[in-house]
């Protein structure tokens, strides 16, 4: 027992001189200099990232703006008309001019912050080019403006248009709206295989399953080109040609049903398609 106690008193006595040695003491204060450091990177990258976004948002209110100042060729402009895309010019510019003041604070904190950032970096440089670039276009902008305007007066209010480029601006939008199908197409898309037990083993779709244990899909690597691939809001029935079958993949049971031919085929009806979906964008039936 004294030799316990002893040993105790040892290690009491260690622990304290370990943590009243100056070595120990430094490197307490370093790890709390660096939880301080770290701390200080996250609130700067926080503010500069809010500072960032804000931008951003900025940026997408004047292409939301710049909407308004299409003028249609060899049409009339209105005093109402000109009235209104001056006020959306000067909104365009305030926005402008606050968007330049704030990329310039955002650089000079970048520059001067402990964060490293390649990404930020290139988002400022992004977001400064297409700036200066419609600053650019609402210069011009003004310019052919002025020059309507005097036209105008000139000629008892009869002015030439404002040449945009129709097609350049089809072209986007076509390019846009197939961007935009594309994903949705993507968001959409699903797969889908059966087979007997035997195929879907042979392309390490099924494994394992035993005398005493269940196959399982899915499990690891397995050879995709084996699925078809559909639009599921598309397809809702899938013949199966066999006269059994049960589904190996996680699919709401209450989202579908198999149904019988006459030559006692199946085919697998999915009565709900959001919702048999919603658990695995992958369908195994094995067929038997």
């Amino acid at each position: 027992m004294k030799k316990v106690l002893a040993a105790c008193a040892c290690i009491v006595l260690f622990t304290a001189c370990v943590e009243n040695s100056a070595e120990y003491k430094k490197m307490r204060t370093d790890n709390d200099s660096l939880k301080l450091q770290i701390k200080k990177r996250e609130v700067e990258m926080d503010d500069m990232l809010s500072l960032l976004n804000a931008i951003e948002n900025d940026i997408k209110s004047v292409r939301e703006t710049e909407k308004y100042l299409d003028i249609q060729k060899d049409a009339e402009l209105s005093g109402s008309k000109r009235e209104q895309i001056k006020d959306n010019m000067a909104i365009i510019v305030e926005t402008l001019k606050k968007n330049k003041q704030q990329l310039a604070e955002l650089q000079k904190r970048l520059n001067e912050s402990s964060v490293h950032s390649s990404a930020l970096q290139k988002t400022i440089d992004r977001l400064t080019k297409d700036v200066n670039e419609k600053a650019e276009f609402i210069v011009q902008l003004q310019n052919e403006l002025n020059r309507k305007e005097q036209q105008i007066t000139e000629l008892s209010g009869k002015v030439e248009a404002l040449n945009i480029d129709m097609e350049i601006l089809r072209d986007f939008n076509e390019s846009q709206s197939e961007r935009i199908s594309d994903q949705d197409k993507a968001l959409n898309m699903a797969y889908y295989c059966f087979g007997t037990k035997k195929e879907l083993k042979e392309q390490h779709i099924l494994t394992g399953g035993g005398l005493f244990s269940k196959s399982k899909a899915l499990q690891g690597e397995f050879n995709k080109e084996y699925f078809i691939t559909i639009d599921k809001r598309q397809v809702t029935t899938i013949p199966l040609y066999a006269s059994k079958a049960k589904i190996k993949t996680n699919h709401p049971e209450d989202s579908y049903n198999f149904f019988k031919d006459n030559e006692g085929n199946l085919t697998l009806e999915i009565d709900n398609p959001e919702r048999f979906w919603s658990l695995s964008k992958y369908l195994v039936i094995e067929v038997g």
